[in-house]
């Protein structure tokens, strides 16, 4: 379209105008570091065997299958750095625990996936914020609106529907002893017969290894994992308040918090922290022994290339994001949507969208990159307000994200749906088969809410749909769930 339909140019002017562009970019080149030194960091700690004494220090306290399935959603919710990452850490790690309990790897998979992207997608500080914040800030960009776009990123956390009632499902679920659908039977024959597997099934792995496991005898702390990850999460808190600060250059007081961060640059922040929270954690292998100097360096950098393919993606992404944009399709659907579709509708049919596209493809971060600018564009030509703090506006942009998480939670192609399995011993389909219900679910209360948001825009209306959320999760589950704890059972 841009070529005069000539594929030899457009190829090339793919290659050396968009990639190459997209990568040149100041910012996208941070987020590429950011991300590939997060990558490190997990690497270091891995090796460390920082990961697995916090997961044994919270399976000591699991005395059944409840409690250890509450230990495994917990251990997923903190890896939530990144999502690669949780699925694989949490699974080996979790997977003997969750099998002595009798609870299915159907279960243990579906915990896996459901606490690593829609947690990492919401996350303050992970390999995602920065993919997000990206996309954010170029389609803001793109329509000529300034701001911080880490705080519109916040911003957008209430409205990510799909992420927050996942987790809400997850501990109703285990709370409640419940379940529904085809997972119910998974949890009945594991608690009645002991088998985590249904007959006949081929589990993606039968190896209890983790991605970054040191193969010594190492002492296991908690504080190898826990004192890294606090100086990541505390160096990225007070380099936003300092960077903002300084890039006020005294029209913003240090003692204005809530401005600094307004005015900081995340991108840059993001690096010091990554790298902070990475040196801090070579330092430790180095001091207790566990590493030397050489080997800290040699963790870091695998773990930089277990990244590589995010690396990659966020490239190609932004890179089809620069073509949409630049083909003008956002004011051809401003032109033919908004006189056909009404405010209200427009957050659920977005996210309705991204839903599909996302599950047909099986990649939450391309559909963000192809929506984004499609639909933040759509939503602001409703609005007068300055559109960053637009309810509509806000959960529009927040449906794409958490859209696009729904399809990449459940498409059976998803690289975190196939890497769940694989790390909890699951058989791929069953996995899929007794996730996919779940999932629907939380997308269906997503879109009720959704529509609330719409018709009353405003603060109200995302507190009225959060609380349908939990309340409507919490009976639908005491309605149609089923006791699968093991005194039930027998009885």
């Amino acid at each position: 379209m841009l070529n005069n339909y000539n594929p030899f140019i457009s190829f090339l002017r793919t290659l050396d105008t968009y990639i190459l562009g997209s990568l040149a970019d100041s910012w996208n080149a941070g987020i590429i570091i950011f991300t590939l030194s997060i990558g490190g960091m997990v690497g270091i700690i891995g090796k460390m065997g920082g990961t697995k004494a916090i997961a044994e220090a919270l399976s000591k306290r699991a005395k059944d299958a409840r409690s250890a399935q509450l230990a495994t959603t917990l251990m997923g919710i903190l890896v939530f750095f990144d999502d690669y990452a949780n699925t694989l850490i949490v699974g080996p790690t979790m997977r003997p625990l969750t099998d002595k309990m009798k609870v299915s790897r159907e279960k243990l998979a579906y915990i896996v996936d459901s606490t690593a992207a829609p947690v990492a997608g919401m996350a303050f500080i992970s390999t995602w914020i920065g993919y997000e914040i990206g996309l954010i800030s170029d389609v803001f960009t793109s329509m000529g609106v300034e701001g911080n776009f880490f705080m519109v990123f916040i911003r957008t956390i209430p409205y990510a529907f799909y992420n927050i009632f996942t987790l809400v499902l997850i501990y109703n679920l285990i709370l409640q002893r419940r379940d529904y659908g085809s997972m119910y039977d998974a949890e009945v024959r594991a608690r009645t017969t002991g088998k985590v597997l249904a007959d006949g099934a081929k589990p993606m792995s039968s190896l209890d290894t983790e991605e970054f496991a040191d193969k010594r005898d190492i002492k296991l702390q908690v504080s190898n994992a826990s004192i890294p990850i606090i100086t990541l999460v505390l160096a990225a808190f007070l380099g936003l308040w300092y960077n903002g600060w300084v890039l006020g250059e005294g029209s913003i007081p240090w003692t204005d918090i809530r401005g600094c961060f307004g005015n900081a640059d995340a991108s840059v922040v993001l690096i010091w922290a990554a790298v902070l929270g990475s040196i801090v954690a070579g330092v430790l292998a180095i001091t207790r022994n566990i590493m030397n100097l050489g080997e800290v360096f040699d963790s870091w950098v695998d773990g930089c290339k277990s990244l590589l393919i995010t690396a990659i993606i966020l490239i190609l992404a932004w890179s089809i994001g620069a073509v949409v944009g630049e083909v003008k399709t956002a004011a051809f659907l401003i032109q033919v949507v908004s006189d056909t579709v009404p405010s209200i509708l427009l957050p659920i049919l977005v996210f309705a969208i991204s839903c599909l596209v996302a599950f047909s493809t099986g990649t939450s971060w391309g559909t963000m990159a192809i929506v984004v600018p499609l639909a933040v564009p759509l939503a602001s030509a409703y609005v007068t307000v300055d559109p960053t703090t637009s309810p509509v506006v806000l959960a529009t942009l927040s449906a794409v994200l958490s859209g696009s998480i729904f399809g990449d939670h459940c498409s059976p192609i998803s690289d975190t749906t196939i890497m769940s399995s694989m790390a909890s011993g699951s058989d791929h389909i069953d996995h899929v088969k007794t996730q996919i219900p779940y999932a629907l679910t939380g997308a269906g209360f997503a879109m009720i809410s959704y529509i609330i948001v719409g018709a009353f825009d405003s603060v109200l209306g995302t507190i009225l749909a959060l609380v349908f959320g939990f309340v409507g999760i919490y009976i639908l589950v005491r309605v149609i769930g089923k006791k699968t704890d093991k005194e039930t059972l027998v009885n």
